[in-house]
């Protein structure tokens, strides 16, 4: 779009019309408007060009401009735009099987349109589960600090962001929140395996201090995504799934982001071997083409809702989960990825860039950096020894001076005050080797920069 009098009065309107997502105001700036998107890529409506290493909302997976993914999506809306799953359709039934196959276990889809919508099943299906198992008193969920789960008011509840719930509480009673592991932030004297280990631990004691027979699941993700890239210790992660069992609690594992090859496997819990009970999905599942959301849960806790009894089904409808559109484009986005091998893409792209930019942690500002698949995180410090976060300051200029560069990069925003400070990025699994070596020779560059990191 060259017509700069078009490009003001698009500025002018959405200034006037427009609520920003997770964006102070700043009615002295314009904001970015997209106008068009190829492969990695995002134009702008001034015609300047962006390497997306944000994969938009972590979720454009197999890339921008798939024309693929839009024709058999208007294909099936010329064919059946809607149907209710109170009955089912075609698109649901395929997808469903699919989705069990890249599972590689047993489970029922409920489909619903976003993560926070997943997640809110899961919590009501496990509390329903158990009061018809015999077990009424069990409806406590247990998540951990700086973990993101949703904006839905029991999706906040679990998310152990402060920042995220402020002004918005008092939210829902019966979620509790214990320690993460932070591999960069493990107190002095314990090695990272120790201190994983410790935080299970404190988990198991929360359990049985609240009362096993009260406590319905435990909702983690497998990598704390918004939360700071907070990669857990693979110990960590099965003792969690022991405890689990052992009390009787589901684990929930929510794949909202980790989910369909962005940590290198198919769901990201499975870089662990753990099988969860409850699988929550979104995002990737679409490569964000169309809103699209699935709770997966094991067949065996289904089979509890199998009876006569009037009250004993699931009692929640979604007018447009499980979209016959939106499930078709997914089944066709899964046939990409297997087909062009992004899963496995994702590892190889992941590994490269973090090999190539690990020497800046010679860098004084840089305290850690951590990769798993196209997840990667950088730690931005302000004094090194005593690993104090980089200022807002800090961590704003680097961001912008990427961007001068043609790359977007993210931030872990609002989530616990003053801990604010870390890069992400996670870029499309489709992305080419060029778009990767232009990810790590601008970080190379940004970050070595003294004039950006004294701020």
């Amino acid at each position: 779009m060259a017509d700069q009098t078009k490009q003001k009065e698009l500025y002018e309107k959405d200034k006037r019309y427009v609520w920003h997502h997770m964006k102070p105001y700043q009615n002295d700036q314009n904001p970015m408007v997209i106008e068009r998107a190829k492969g990695a890529w995002i134009t702008d409506v001034e015609g300047n060009d962006y390497l997306d290493g944000m994969s938009g909302l972590w979720c454009v997976n197999a890339g921008y401009g798939r024309d693929e993914l839009v024709d058999v999506a208007a294909e099936q809306l010329r064919q059946m735009p809607f149907h209710p799953l109170s009955n089912s359709h075609v698109p649901a039934i395929e997808l469903a099987e699919k989705l069990n196959e890249w599972l590689k276990g047993d489970y029922r889809m409920f489909f619903s349109n976003s993560g926070s919508e997943a997640n809110e099943t899961a919590f009501k299906i496990a509390r329903q589960y158990h009061y018809q198992n015999g077990e009424p008193g069990r409806y406590k969920f247990i998540s951990r600090y700086r973990a993101y789960h949703g904006n839905t008011l029991g999706a906040l509840s679990a998310t152990g962001q402060a920042q995220r719930k402020f002004r918005y509480e008092p939210l829902l009673p019966g979620f509790i929140h214990v320690h993460a592991p932070d591999e960069y932030r493990a107190p002095d004297g314990q090695s990272f395996e120790e201190w994983s280990l410790a935080c299970a631990r404190m988990m198991e004691e929360t359990i049985v201090w609240e009362r096993p027979e009260t406590v319905a699941g435990v909702i983690m993700e497998p990598i704390i995504t918004g939360g700071g890239i907070l990669i857990p210790h693979p110990d960590y992660v099965k003792e969690v799934e022991r405890i689990c069992n052992k009390y009787g609690v589901l684990l929930i594992n929510d794949e909202v982001i980790c989910g369909f090859g962005r940590t290198g496997e198919n769901f990201g819990y499975q870089n662990y071997g753990i099988e969860p009970d409850i699988v929550t999905m979104a995002k990737g599942i679409t490569s964000g083409y169309l809103p699209l959301a699935a709770t997966a849960v094991k067949q065996k806790y289904y089979d509890v809702f199998k009876t006569t009894d009037e009250s004993d089904h699931f009692r929640q409808v979604n007018t447009f989960g499980g979209n016959p559109a939106a499930c078709k484009l997914a089944l066709k986005n899964l046939e990409i990825m297997e087909k062009e091998n992004l899963v496995a893409r994702a590892n190889e792209l992941g590994s490269r860039i973090r090999q190539s930019i690990e020497p800046l942690t010679a860098e004084p500002h840089i305290g850690h950096i951590r990769q798993q698949g196209l997840l990667i995180g950088i730690e931005l410090v302000k004094d090194k020894q005593a690993k104090t976060p980089a200022s807002k300051e800090m961590v704003g200029g680097i961001i912008a001076a990427c961007k001068a560069k043609g790359l977007i990069v993210g931030k872990n925003a609002d989530t616990v005050a003053d801990y604010n400070n870390v890069l992400t990025l996670a870029p499309p699994l489709s992305m080419t080797d060029e778009d990767c070596d232009l990810i790590i020779e601008t970080l190379q560059s940004v970050l070595k920069d003294t004039a950006i990191v004294a701020q």
